[in-house]
């Protein structure tokens, strides 16, 4: 039963006095008191003991916590936090598991309240505040993404563009290049030294922006054919284009960057020039493939899953012509980007203007239209206009 006065010390004194006077019973005092005889023995000992100080309410904290955080692991995990304000519990567990630490390392949610108590929680992405369903390639280099992160600014007005080049199944950053602009001259020299690097994927994502895509048409259509891939094509690499106006295609590369602006970008009030912002992406590429852990990949690293691709970059490119077939027809790409079949023209694109491409007979009186091993789409001469200076448009592109 408890004490039935607010004042719970002077209620305790009081019940004290009323024994000390002799005048009632210690169960008429008890009684009076509404407490338990229990409740009377317990504060007469602990006055007995240490006097009015005796009657104060003591510590709840238990003597001993056998769950509590050891100091040094604590220490450690507010380092690892402030050096990666962006991870969280279970990155942050999973990091000190594979470095191999001593001692017991703290659940995920134990860390969450570590973050509290040394003020660390906010200021990063809340990691699966939106669920969704993964897609990826089954084996490393089936499919990179690429992309150019918006640029921004550095000391003196000019301008860096971050080119980032991700590996769809492991994740893996196989290029973080800090860029003076976007052209295809650029993207070819970082993609040539990855290549000699890593081998040749079989697929690249890109959207339709330049210098790998070409827009989108009136139509909504597009061919995306340029310069960069029809050298791809010739490397025996496949360059396609996500749904238009659908950047989620890229998702990976998407979540890629956002995750560099966090962590990189935001850390950083000037940039003076393109050295500076390389340091810190080769910093901060190295720790996201070696150290960061990656939960899509079960908490493992992108270097623990990524492999180096069997096909080698060649020096020296195959000729276009040994690709096609004895009975293929042969057409070089005019000026316009057109080539002539029966009397009627076909647009396949300028970025195939000097080129040889191939026509392969087909199914009902139609002919595929290739360039290397490519089919870039369908001749029908019976849909075909035959009008002087107008471009059929190749069917299937």
């Amino acid at each position: 039963m408890s004490w039935h006065v607010c004042n719970v010390m002077k209620a305790r004194e009081t019940f004290i006095q009323d024994w000390k006077s002799g005048v009632l019973s210690f169960t008429e005092v008890c009684r009076r008191h509404q407490i338990s005889r229990k409740t009377g023995y317990k504060w007469l000992s602990r006055y007995q003991q240490g006097g009015v100080s005796g009657l104060c309410d003591e510590s709840r904290k238990p003597t001993r916590s056998p769950g509590r955080v050891q100091e040094e692991m604590e220490l450690m995990v507010v380092a690892l936090r402030k050096e990666h304000p962006c991870w969280g519990g279970r990155k942050i567990r999973a990091a000190l598991l594979r470095a191999g630490v001593e001692g017991k390392v703290p659940s995920a949610s134990t860390m969450s309240g570590i973050f509290r108590r040394h003020d660390l929680l906010g200021g990063g992405m809340r990691e699966g505040a939106m669920p969704f369903k993964r897609f990826e390639r089954e084996e490393p280099n089936d499919l990179w993404q690429m992309d150019f992160k918006g640029h921004f600014a550095m000391k003196g007005g000019s301008r860096c563009h971050p080119l980032t080049v991700l590996d769809d199944h492991s994740r893996y950053n196989l290029v973080l290049k800090a860029c003076s602009g976007e052209t295809r001259e650029t993207v070819q020299e970082h993609l040539i030294a990855v290549f000699r690097r890593c081998g040749l994927p079989r697929q690249i994502l890109c959207d339709h922006g330049s210098p790998w895509g070409t827009g989108l048409r009136e139509d909504g259509g597009t061919n995306g054919r340029t310069k960069l891939s029809v050298w791809l094509m010739r490397l025996g690499v496949d360059l396609i284009h996500g749904k238009p106006r659908h950047p989620q295609t890229q998702g990976k590369e998407e979540r890629f960057h956002r995750t560099l602006g966090v962590e990189v970008l935001k850390r950083e009030t000037v940039w003076r020039d393109l050295a500076h912002c390389q340091g810190a992406f080769d910093r901060w590429s190295r720790i996201y493939n070696e150290e960061r852990p990656h939960e899509a990949l079960g908490m493992r690293v992108p270097g623990d899953v990524y492999q180096p691709s069997r096909r080698s970059y060649p020096e020296q490119m195959a000729e276009v012509e040994s690709y096609y077939l004895g009975g293929d027809e042969l057409r070089q790409v005019r000026s316009k980007g057109e080539i002539t079949f029966g009397n009627r023209t076909y647009a396949v694109g300028a970025a195939l203007i000097g080129e040889v491409v191939a026509l392969r007979p087909g199914a009902a009186g139609c002919y595929d239209v290739y360039y290397c091993w490519k089919k870039l789409g369908v001749i029908d001469p019976a849909r075909a206009v035959k009008d002087k200076g107008y471009q059929n448009r190749l069917l299937n592109e």
